[in-house]
């Protein structure tokens, strides 16, 4: 065999050689590559995973509902018709023509409706009247209406002098009411219907 084949040979060889060794190489540098990549894409997984659970758990909060209180209902005032004629603890009025002073009072142990001045009829003086009779009418908590035996004035208001109460303005306290007309006036127990008119020239019990 000559020189040159021999040389041609070895360069073949070394050729051959070279060519496998470079194969390695580079398999190793896309496997060292490989996990860097998959590192990377992890780490934005783990973030939407934490931020999707916090928006979720955010409307698991309930406020307290909110305490409601009442309001007591204010007193509702006297009205001014009322306060115009109170004495105390009664009522006092005249009636448009002057001719009669009328009261629903508040005495000890009772109360009642009842005008003084001068009437007429006036039926006989009972026996069981001793002081004066007749001089006016009056409702008490039971029983018709009566003439008054009295021995002074009971329908007085204690300082000034009474008011008068309009026509067509009825005056109810006390459980009474009493209204008045150009001509006469009548008061009423409001529980037992029963009462009085009286006029200077006449007068009913009921």
């Amino acid at each position: 065999m000559s020189s040159a084949a021999v040389v041609l040979g070895a360069v073949l060889v070394l050729s051959g050689c070279g060519g496998s060794g470079d194969e390695p190489d580079a398999a190793a540098r896309e496997t060292a590559t490989t996990p860097a990549t998959s590192s990377v894409t992890a780490a934005p997984t783990t973030t939407e995973a934490t931020t999707t659970e916090a928006v979720t758990e955010a409307p698991a909060t309930e406020l307290p509902p909110a305490e409601t209180t009442t309001e007591p209902a204010p007193e509702v005032p006297p009205t001014l018709e009322a306060v115009a004629f109170e004495q105390g603890e009664s009522y006092y009025f005249t009636t448009p023509d002057g001719a009669f002073a009328c009261g629903i009072v508040q005495l000890p142990g009772r109360t009642e409706a009842g005008c003084e001045g001068v009437t007429d009829p006036v039926p006989p003086q009972p026996e069981s009247c001793v002081v004066n009779w007749g001089h006016g009418m009056r409702v008490v908590d039971s029983g018709p209406g009566e003439f008054l035996c009295s021995g002074g004035p009971v329908y007085l208001p204690v300082e000034g002098s009474a008011e008068v109460l309009p026509v067509g303005s009825p005056l109810s306290q006390l459980g009474y009411t009493c209204e008045t007309t150009e001509a006469d006036v009548t008061c009423t127990n409001d529980s037992t219907g029963h009462g009085f008119t009286m006029a200077s020239g006449s007068n009913e019990t009921f």
